[in-house]
């Protein structure tokens, strides 16, 4: 088909749909761990790094099975089923109501769904890392000799498949996690946006398994990360043998493998080591890299996702995909160019120093935003502390006095105070005076809570309200939290949309409800004995927690009051937007050249230990993370992000002292001189042969 083999486009298509089931999947995992199993941030952390980790350690395992037993088809094919079977057991594990048997909202058995989430990453990292070496390898075996433009073209074609799956994924399952389904409670979406990829996972392996007549299958040959393993090891065990001085040194400590393996080997495998040598800093670029998924999306649940339509938190990570079709371009026909006419040399190693640093200072940007943040947040009373704040609904001004003189506060009419913190048992009573009347309210709070006192002059007295706040923390997932005070002298029934918050008497305050923010306005109904009055809420912020008085009615149309009691999320989602751009131009100069360095200092037949070498160092990366998540004693997130920056800026510090000592090598130039030295010693043994077989007819 226009000068390809048929059977890889078999291969694209799967490729396409394993990408679109795992980035899917991947960008909602930390807020499933969040908000559905209720992990607190840092352990969440901890076990999406842990799987993450999982993920980059598993090829190593899915090679050596390809190259050394089962072949590059039947891996694939295997260990897909195994795929599948994960992200199905992950959504199944994902479905509130599967113990949720008193139906109010929460899962009663939360050690099921705990259970079958792990059952299914774990199995999910075995399919994904196990076929992510295979792949792209079996692709390229589909190709004759002759065939290497449309080989490349395959490639291209391979990895444009990759980003779309990835950049499409990123944006569906968000969406699809934000809806609301459920049988018995309406709860965000989570076994669709974990099911939709299964199902991608299953269409992929049906794929993939149609072409299966159409395939060039190459017989297992035997894997080279084994013999180079081996050649190590018993280099090691020899040169630990032969310790004594008796024995004289050897140029390099490979040497002593030559008992037992060629010479090209042994070099080959040296240049491996000096490349792998290098790779020792770079997990520490991954550490930082990979936390998109992980801190940067739980930072934006603490931002404003308003961008004229409603951006998810999950949804910010396709910043990284389109920046990278953005850049890529753009870096290497602009920017490398620019670099060489001003006659810098700009190595492949300095390139990856450079990408080392803007990934540095990305966290810092993140740490500055993460300020920023922090800024936003309501200060909650501490052990021993209680905060109280005063709505005015009166006509006239008023002042209260905290017995037993500890403040004194007026307040305006129709206003309202801030939260005031005391010493809960210090504050024993408050005494409201407004115009000729007077009140005093005995007190008996709570520690670490927060209160509403609600009052009112009246023509004979001052009624007061005392409410029990209930909020210990802002909104999370962006909702928002409402509740209603009856500013009417008799009983009032309040909803708004389909949200009942029951019938109001004079005074009285309802309890909070949650609800998700929409683009429009929401209907606030007043239901009492003179008629219905109907008014068009305001439009309430991300996070943000409001008391909303119900004042009167003119002409059926509803007067309310709007008291803030937490201040919205102010923060735009926009300003992560820096950070993820110089996290994707330090990708760029670091991924991408680390890969084209890696290849060209490896010899032909040893770039798949390259591979996994390069995998491996992911996999660190992630394992760093998990480690600092979980024995952080910091309490500030941008705390955390400057101590990342910081170890970064010195392991980029490290790397560039390394590179500065390493010598570039032509691996195709070694390997010539071998298959000369091979050629010659042919030549020489034949000639051997030839002069013993004349001596022997003489």
């Amino acid at each position: 088909c226009f000068g390809f083999p048929l059977s890889i486009f078999f291969i694209v298509i799967n490729e396409f749909c394993e990408r679109f089931s795992y980035y899917g999947m991947k960008a909602v995992l930390i807020l499933y761990f969040k908000y559905f199993l209720h992990w607190e941030d840092n352990f969440a952390t901890a076990i999406y790094h842990t799987f993450v980790a999982l993920c980059y350690l598993t090829p190593i395992l899915g090679a050596i099975i390809a190259d050394s037993w089962l072949g590059k088809f039947k891996t694939i094919v295997y260990l897909s089923i195994v795929y599948t079977i994960g992200q199905a057991v992950l959504s199944v594990g994902s479905v509130n109501d599967l113990t949720d048997h008193n139906r109010d909202g929460s899962p009663d058995n939360v050690a099921l769904h705990i259970a079958l989430s792990m059952i299914g990453l774990i199995l999910i990292a075995l399919g994904t890392g196990g076929i992510k070496p295979c792949v792209s390898a079996f692709g390229g075996d589909q190709f004759e000799d002759d065939q290497e433009k449309q080989r490349s073209t395959f490639f291209s074609l391979f990895y444009l498949s990759i980003n779309a799956g990835s950049l499409l994924s990123t944006i569906v399952t968000p969406n699809l996690r934000a809806t609301e389904c459920g049988i018995h409670t309406k709860q965000r979406c989570y076994p669709l946006a974990f099911g939709v990829p299964a199902i991608l996972m299953a269409v992929a392996l049906v794929v993939f398994i149609i072409g299966s007549k159409m395939y060039k299958k190459v017989k297992p040959q035997g894997n080279i990360m084994l013999q180079v393993s081996k050649c190590v090891g018993f280099a090691i065990k020899n040169r630990f043998r032969h310790r004594s001085k008796e024995f004289p040194k050897r140029e390099h400590w490979l040497d002593w493998a030559s008992e037992k393996y060629d010479k090209q080997l042994i070099a080959q495998t040296k240049m491996v080591l000096k490349v792998l040598f290098l790779y020792i800093p770079l997990p520490m670029f991954w550490a930082l890299f990979d936390q998109q998924g992980s801190r940067w999306t739980l930072q934006a649940t603490s931002m404003n996702g308003d961008f004229g339509i409603l951006v998810q938190p999950d949804q910010m990570q396709i910043v990284n995909p389109i920046l990278i079709v953005i850049m890529v371009p753009v870096v290497d026909s602009l920017v490398y160019p620019l670099i060489k006419k001003c006659k810098i040399n700009f190595t492949p190693l300095k390139k990856m120093t450079v990408g080392m640093f803007l990934a540095s200072m990305a966290f810092v940007a993140a740490a500055l935003v993460q300020v920023q943040i922090d800024k936003t947040y309501p200060v909650f009373p501490a052990a021993g502390h209680t905060q109280v704040r005063l709505i005015n609904l009166g006509v006239a001004p008023a002042t209260v006095q905290f017995q037993p003189q500890l403040q004194s506060v007026d307040v305006a009419p129709n206003e309202a105070t801030g939260y005031m913190t005391f010493e809960t048992s210090k504050l024993q009573s408050l005494h409201i005076t407004s115009l000729s009347l007077n009140k005093t309210e005995s007190l008996k709070l709570l520690e670490g809570q927060r209160y509403t006192l609600a009052f009112k002059w009246g023509l004979q007295h001052i009624r007061s309200n005392l409410t029990l706040d209930n909020v210990t923390s802002k909104p999370e997932e962006g909702k928002s939290l409402v509740r209603f005070i009856n500013n009417y002298p008799f009983p009032v029934n309040v909803t708004m949309d389909d949200m009942a918050f029951g019938v109001l008497s004079p005074l009285s305050v309802s309890n909070y409800s949650a609800f998700q923010n929409k683009k429009g306005s929401f209907i606030i109904r007043a239901s009492m004995p003179l008629g219905t009055c109907t008014v068009l809420s305001k439009k309430f912020g991300f996070g943000s927690a409001y008391t909303i008085s119900v004042d009167d009615c003119t002409n059926y149309r509803l007067n309310v009051t709007y008291y803030e009691d937490i201040a919205p999320n102010t923060v735009h989602m926009a300003w992560q937007i820096p950070q993820y751009f110089l996290l994707t131009c330090g990708e760029v100069v670091f991924s991408v050249t680390g890969l084209e360095f890696s290849y060209s200092q490896a010899p032909s037949n040893m770039k798949s230990v390259l591979q996994a070498g390069w995998l491996l160092t992911v996999a660190v990366g992630n394992i760093i993370v998990l480690i600092v998540a979980g024995a952080s004693t910091l309490n500030k997130q941008w705390a955390e992000y400057v101590l990342f920056a910081a170890l970064l800026l010195v392991v980029c510090v490290i790397f560039a002292i390394m590179a500065s000592f390493y010598t570039y090598v032509d691996p195709n130039e070694i390997e010539a001189q071998f298959s000369e030295e091979k050629k010659k010693d042919k030549k020489d043994q034949d000639d051997s042969e030839k002069e013993a077989e004349a001596d022997s007819r003489m």
